[in-house]
């Protein structure tokens, strides 16, 4: 019993990345005046895969960031990753004014994304990604849409489990222009 719960203690220690995207400075007027507050974002991952973001709200700045910090943390999910690097494939994202498009790219690109688009993918470990923001730079419809678009990306062996079928005959073999397959087929 004791090695099950040393075991989760162990899991939950893993190396978090956390990065702070925003942080706004919001006023609530009352009978007496205003009562200012900060509002915060912060996206956490561990870049290996896993990334959730979160806000927190609070009269001074470290226990916004805090609060925010720990509902990132439970609202972690796995994005499928193509060689730990880069996407699997290009994808749309959106919610509400904001529209996000995320395409693969090549070794050796890097991140090119801004904002709080930039802050996920370094968080979430992709090395080489492009991305363009459409719309509202508002970073909570930016981060919003980016999830929507990142959780929209399948794997080709999701994509085989889903369909029953290998991997193999899922992701597409090199054909020249005309459809031809171009590797030897065996007689």
């Amino acid at each position: 019993m004791t090695q099950a719960v040393d075991r989760r203690k162990t899991e939950k220690k893993e190396e978090l990345v956390e990065r702070l995207v925003h942080i706004n400075r919001v006023a609530k007027t009352v009978k007496g005046g205003r009562t200012m507050s900060f509002a915060a974002v912060v996206v956490v991952g561990d870049q290996k895969g896993r990334v959730g973001f979160g806000s927190g709200k609070a009269a001074e700045v470290p226990e916004a960031i805090t609060k925010a910090t720990n509902e990132a943390k439970k609202n972690l999910v796995r994005i499928p990753l193509r060689e730990g690097r880069t996407l699997h494939h290009d994808a749309h994202g959106r919610y509400g004014a904001g529209k996000v498009i995320l395409r693969t790219a090549p070794a050796g690109t890097g991140v090119i994304a801004g904002g709080p688009m930039r802050a996920i993918f370094e968080v979430l470990g992709v090395q080489d990604v492009v991305a363009k923001s459409l719309g509202s730079n508002n970073p909570y419809n930016m981060i919003k849409a980016t999830f929507d678009a990142l959780l929209s990306i399948h794997s080709p062996r999701m994509v085989a489990a889903k369909r029953g079928k290998k991997v193999g005959d899922i992701v597409s073999r090199r054909e020249g222009a005309a459809g031809v397959k171009l590797e030897k087929e065996e007689a």
